[in-house]
This record gives structure tokens, sequence and C-alpha cells, in this order.
């Protein structure tokens, strides 16, 4: 039964994304605003005009220079001199270049490298400029061992977002949900050696949360201070602070790999957070951002709003050398980030803990359209109250061989010391022997195939499978040789071509 409405409610994903992306498209036609590419440029209507004035293709361009206009660097499009290395520069839509700053934004605040070719739709809306994404899987899961599992689930997301100019520079509201809460039945699903929040007041372990209803809803307003600089402001009470790498989910090296990482809560676990605030000031190449938030993750309600007041602070800091390349390094104190939980009829907590985080991301689009990304991860959380330091590592790529098939990778080396926690004597046994904190190593491999079974919509089929290497002393209880396997269908709004 729980599977069955984990099929409807995605099949019901699928079906809404399906009519969402043909009346957008309709529209599109109808104002000649279409695009084939997977984001919005300049007016297309324009550049051929140009093209045909100038009677050859741009001085400088290579005789294997692809025609297709996804594939055109429009950072070197007139207008756009001074902000090839900045992201945000790859959308035109009648917008002043704070709203070309803000459309590139991921979650939050966040960015992906400026030439990864997102996803989206970007219609207009009167004066407004959308940007619509949206992504679904049906996932079937084997989990191995005695702690493992197997289940039928569907995690999603989709995201909406209206840009218009205001004051001078760009005002643009975000909003991002999620059907997690229907389509995750039991409040999880089986994942070996994860960790993070609870379920039915005890802790999560080998087992991933869904994500909130509400991911995210938050209003950004971005003034250029001049040809390079810009300030930036940005308030949630639902929404990722500046702390960690762009949140897996919205990933570019992620996007064909369902299942979250395993290092979450030590990278990216702060993207579902509340009554956020940042300010951020980016000059050419580097940006600097500061934020106040409310620690606490969400509860076990996913449905509602969580609330609480600015108790924690962290700042972040970006460098975009290039089109290509971007890098971050991160840190903040979180106030009480995990939420209790019951053991023996005691609640449990674990403080504060200050999170650092370093990352460098990388995309190269490719001649077919797709690119190329990979993410380079590490975070570390210290728990104040113990004075413990853990650590995370994760080497990440999504790799097109051909304009529908994928491959993936994924390694993951994560210091663990929450897999005993709902059993105490367990834990206190081996903190005697072993430790109480478990390096575990995970080699994820993948595949997808695209087999454009809807028009508006990227489907494809893929699996992916993880082996894991873990300490002899855990081995009793997960088994010698402890693995995961995924199958799954995914969905994806793509622009019509």
């Amino acid at each position: 039964m729980n599977n069955g409405k984990a099929f409807l409610a995605c099949s019901g994903f699928a079906f809404a994304a399906i009519l969402l992306n043909g009346t957008f498209a309709q529209q599109l036609k109808a104002q000649g605003n279409g695009t084939s590419a997977h984001h919005a440029g300049h007016d297309m209507a324009d550049m051929h005009e140009k093209k045909d004035k100038a009677g050859s293709p741009v001085a400088g361009k290579t005789a294997d220079a692809p025609e297709d206009m996804s594939q055109m660097d429009h950072s070197k499009m007139p207008g756009m001199s001074g902000h090839e290395g900045m992201p945000g520069m790859k959308h035109g839509m009648d917008m002043n270049e704070a709203g070309k700053y803000l459309m590139n934004l991921s979650s939050g605040t966040s960015m992906n490298p400026q030439s990864w070719p997102m996803p989206m739709l970007m219609p207009r809306l009167g004066s407004w400029n959308l940007m619509i994404m949206g992504q679904g899987f049906l996932v079937d899961t084997q989990q191995s061992g005695p702690r493992g599992g197997d289940k039928f689930y569907s995690p999603n997301w989709g995201m909406v977002s209206a840009e218009h100019s205001f004051l001078g520079g760009g005002f643009m509201f975000q909003s991002m949900f999620s059907l997690d809460p229907l389509t995750i039945t039991n409040r999880r699903y089986p994942l070996l050696f994860q960790t993070g929040e609870t379920a039915y007041g005890k802790a999560l372990v080998d087992a991933q949360h869904p994500h909130d209803l509400i991911m995210g809803l938050g209003m950004n307003y971005a003034h250029s201070l001049g040809e390079n600089t810009m300030l930036h402001f940005y308030y949630a009470p639902v929404g990722d602070p500046a702390l960690g790498p762009v949140a897996f989910p919205h990933r570019a090296s992620a996007l064909e790999l369902p299942q979250a990482t395993l290092g979450h809560h030590w990278q990216d676990s702060t993207h579902i957070a509340d009554n956020v605030l940042t300010v951020a000031l980016r000059h050419k190449w580097f940006r600097l951002e500061a934020s106040g938030f409310y620690g606490t993750e969400p509860n076990e309600n996913r449905w509602n709003f969580d609330w609480g007041p600015v108790n924690s602070y962290s700042g972040r800091f970006s460098v975009f050398p290039s089109k290509n390349w971007m890098a971050q390094i991160s840190a903040g104190r979180l106030a009480d980030p995990e939420r209790p939980f019951f053991v023996g009829g005691h609640a449990e907590t674990h403080g504060d803990v200050v999170r650092t985080t370093a990352s460098v991301h990388y995309t190269r689009p490719m001649e077919h359209g797709n690119a190329w990304s990979t993410s380079l991860i590490w975070g570390q959380n210290h728990v104040v109250q113990t004075d413990r330091n853990t650590n995370s590592y994760l080497v990440e790529t999504m790799y097109p061989l051909t304009k529908k098939d994928f491959l993936t990778g994924r390694v993951e080396v994560v210091d663990k010391d929450e897999l005993f926690a709902n059993d105490p004597d367990l834990q206190a046994k081996l903190a005697q022997t072993a430790g109480s904190s478990f390096r575990i190593q995970g080699y994820t491999a993948g595949y997808t195939r695209d087999i454009g079974f809807f028009k508006n919509v990227e489907t494809g089929v893929g699996a992916n499978f993880t082996a894991y290497a873990i300490p002899s002393a855990i081995k009793p209880y997960y088994g010698d040789h402890p693995w995961g396997a995924n199958v799954f269908l995914r969905v994806r709004l793509k622009p019509a071509e």
C-alpha cells in the first residue's frame, strides 16, 4: 500500500510536470521567447538578425564550433564584457545585471559553476522573468545485511523563481517544494551507514530522512555598485544559509544520483534552515557572504513550517576563476543542529556544532548539450560539548557519454559516530574496545539512459551500485562486505526543443 502511494504521487508529479512544461512551451512559442537550450540567453531573434547582418560567424570562432545556441558562450555576447568569469551571466530576457546574477542562484544563495547548462524553463509572465526546475525519481533500493532493507520510494523536488527589476537592481522570489513527505513513507528510506535527524523519536540510523514539503521560500534583492561589484540581500523563512557547497539534490555532479550522500550532515544539511538572513558582496571573481539563521534542523513533521530565533551564524568565501570552475570555503556555528532523540525514556542531545567545509566544482559543457560536472568536497563537524572532530570527504562526477547516456561516480569517506546511538549498551561496549567513531568508505558507480518517453520531460532509467569498506569491529553488525543497489526511473523538466 505504501509503495502504491509512492507510485501514484510520483506519477502525479511527472504528469503535472508534463502539463506545466507543455503550457509554458505554448506560451513561449506564442511570445516568440522559446528556447531549445538548457538555459535561457539573449533574445534569439536579435542574435539571428545580428548574424544575418554580419553575413558570417563571429570572428575567431573555430570551424567546428556548434551552431546550436545552447552551446554558445553567452558571457562573450555584446554587453557582457567584464563578467565572463562570474555566475549568472548566461540569462538574458530583459534583465539588468542584478537580475542575471540572481537567476543563476541554486538553493538559497549557493551556485554551481557558471557554465552548467541548467535544466530549466525560463518563460515570462507579464514583466516577470520565471525560472522553473523540477526532478523526481522512482527508486527501488536494496541494502544488504542485517541492518539493511529494501524499499520503493520517490525523492523529488520542484523550484519556481520569479525575477523583476526593482529600484535599479533586481528582486527575485524563490520557492522550492518536495512531495517527499508523501512519497517517502515511514519517514525514511534505507541507506546503509546514513545518520542524521530523527523518526518517531529515535535517531535515524542506516536510513535517510525525507525533505520538507517547503524546502525553500525566500526573497532576494541585488544591486550593482559598479561594473564589477554586486551587493546582495537574502531573507528566507525557510532557506539555505551561506554554509557548505550546493546541496546534493541541486548539485550538477549529483544530478543522476537519487540517494543522499553519507556526508550530508557534515557538508550541506543546512540547505533547509529557518529564519535565514544573508548579505553578500560579489566583486569580479570572488564573493563574500555572511548569514544568521535558526540552527536546529527540521522536525519530523515534514508538512509544517518550523521556526526559531536567529541563533546560528556562518560565513562563506567563494571564487569563480572561470566559467567552468568555482570553489568555496565556509564555516558556521550551529546551535543544537540535531533535535533530541529518546533512548530508554531519556532525551539525548549533541549540543552546538562548529561546521567547516571546503569544495571545488568543475563543469565542462559537451558538444551534445550536456555537461561533465565534478565536485570535491570536505566537511568537518566539531562538537563543542565533547571537543571532538569528525570529517567527511567526497569526490563525485557525472559524465555524459552521449546526449542520452550518463555515467556517475561517487567516492565517500566519512567518520560516523552515531551508528549505534539507539543501542547505548552496545555503543558503550564498542567505545571500550574499538572506539566510538568508525570510518566508512563508500564507492558508487552508476549509469542512466534517457529514453524520451515523454515529449517535454527528460525521462531516464538507470541504476547504481555502492560497495562499502568498513572497520572489522562493526562487521558483525553489517556483514563482511555490505553493499547497496538502486534501480530507478528519473523524470526532469526540460525546455521544449
